[in-house]
């Protein structure tokens, strides 16, 4: 870590503890720790992942959204009197966030260290780079925020047996990170596409089993019932994703996907992160993604955002899912003129600040779409951020139209256009996609911060 980032941590903590309006010198708070106290052998926890902090739109900075956000869940924390908060993974969009994405991390920890939840757990997901965030990790535990952000062997350091304030054992957390592949498979020369597929799913199976045997030791060894609790950042089967969601894949293909059996029976909740549609997995209300909090593309335009609120009382657990308000509205308008025109003067009419995706997919010939647009939205707060014309991406690189730009295309469209552009036989073609998605991934994964 960074002068720079030790500095943002800092003034983070120091910062919220002089505020005249901090959490810990109100009466709210000094109620809703008695009402914590009255409550018995209960434990609330609070599911989130996927923020992205510092993630744009088109160029658009998206600060002022993910400020709101992070406001909005520490009053839901209060109000909700949640007592441990997951974090499972993607914290930040890039390997290498801005000093400002630092900023409303820390400020945001510092916030909740301040409320009545005891405990924060953070692992790390394929956006985050490992070794920055577990670079404040000593500082973080005495505030009782717990960061997995590296597979470190032996796994004793995944598994966090939490207490509450008595000293009472509460809740045990497998903390897994996003399992890299270099994690949990050994490369052999010559091994074929299946080879490789079975030994990662074969080697996120054995990190899981093995963790839960650590944590169901110690629960064995505690005279109470505890329950288990895992986190994990990967692909289930079945999993659901949109068009442009903004989720960057793992692998190609099925490779990385596992099924709901993967995980061991003795885990009672599992908290994953990366899709970021919320959904359950293996038709179990115990095992969720809690889907992104903001909408990472205008694929997800429209999608309700939630977190997951989950009760364990004893051996009883209740799950519910707790709606996320929006912060920022966006919206992808598809049509002729005469449809994209006839919706901006909707939103026109009742003065929305709305930011727009325009994909037009009319046959007409039309003059310049980009002036047109403009010139409806000229004076109000709509923003449009990007107009796509349909009929443009249709066309090959070979014959690439003056508008076209590399915006319109996904990396893996221009790597399928060039094959094609070369005839590249069938089977040669399979093998070279393989090759570059593997080859993607691997600098997908890499460490900028790593030694």
């Amino acid at each position: 870590m960074t002068v720079a980032g030790v500095g943002v941590i800092i003034r983070s903590w120091r910062i919220y503890q002089n505020r005249p309006d901090s959490i810990a010198a109100t009466k709210d708070y000094q109620m809703t720790e008695q009402l914590n106290l009255g409550l018995g052998n209960r434990l609330r926890m609070l599911h989130t992942a996927d923020w992205h902090i510092g993630r744009t739109l088109y160029g658009k900075k998206r600060y002022a959204e993910f400020e709101a956000f992070l406001a909005w869940l520490t009053m839901t924390i209060i109000e909700e009197n949640i007592d441990v908060l997951i974090i499972a993974g993607d914290v930040f969009d890039n390997t290498a966030p801005s000093h400002r994405s630092q900023q409303l991390y820390y400020e945001f920890l510092a916030r909740v260290a301040a409320s009545p939840c005891r405990h924060v757990i953070v692992v790390a997901g394929n956006h985050d780079s490992p070794s920055f965030l577990d670079a404040p990790r000593g500082l973080l535990r005495g505030f009782d925020v717990h960061v997995v952000g590296s597979v470190v062997s032996p796994y004793d350091d995944e598994v966090l047996v939490l207490r509450d304030k008595s000293g009472r054992e509460e809740l045990i957390v497998c903390a897994v990170p996003y399992l890299r592949d270099r994690d949990i498979r050994v490369a052999e020369a010559g091994e074929s596409w299946e080879d490789k597929e079975r030994k990662l799913v074969e080697g996120i199976r054995e990190h899981y089993r093995d963790v839960c045997e650590i944590a169901c030791a110690k629960r064995d060894s505690i005279e109470h019932h505890v329950p288990i609790v895992a986190l994990g950042h990967l692909f289930a089967t079945g999993g659901q994703t949109l068009a442009d969601d903004g989720v960057r894949d793992l692998y190609v293909g099925s490779l990385g996907c596992v099924g709901a059996d993967a995980f061991p029976d003795c885990i009672e909740y599992l908290a994953l992160g990366h899709l970021h549609v919320p959904q359950i997995v293996g038709g179990s209300h115990a095992m969720r993604y809690s889907g992104s909090p903001l909408p990472m593309g205008f694929g997800e335009a429209g999608q309700a955002k939630s977190v997951c609120i989950v009760d364990f009382a004893g051996d009883e657990l209740n799950v519910r899912t707790h709606g996320i308000p929006t912060f920022q509205s966006i919206e992808r308008i598809t049509g002729s003129s005469t449809e994209i025109t006839a919706r901006i003067a909707e939103l026109t009419h009742v003065a929305s600040d709305t930011w727009l995706e325009i994909v037009y997919t009319g046959n007409e010939v039309t003059g310049s779409l980009r002036d047109t647009v403009e010139a409806l939205v000229s004076g109000t707060a709509i923003e449009v951020l990007r107009i796509k014309d349909s009929r443009i991406i249709d066309r090959t690189l070979s014959s690439m139209h003056e508008d076209e730009s590399l915006d319109d295309l996904a990396p893996r469209d221009v790597f399928a256009r060039c094959l094609a552009l070369h005839s590249m036989p069938d089977e040669q073609r399979t093998e070279l996609v393989r090759a570059y998605e593997e080859i993607v991934t691997s600098l997908n994964e890499a460490d900028s911060n790593a030694e």
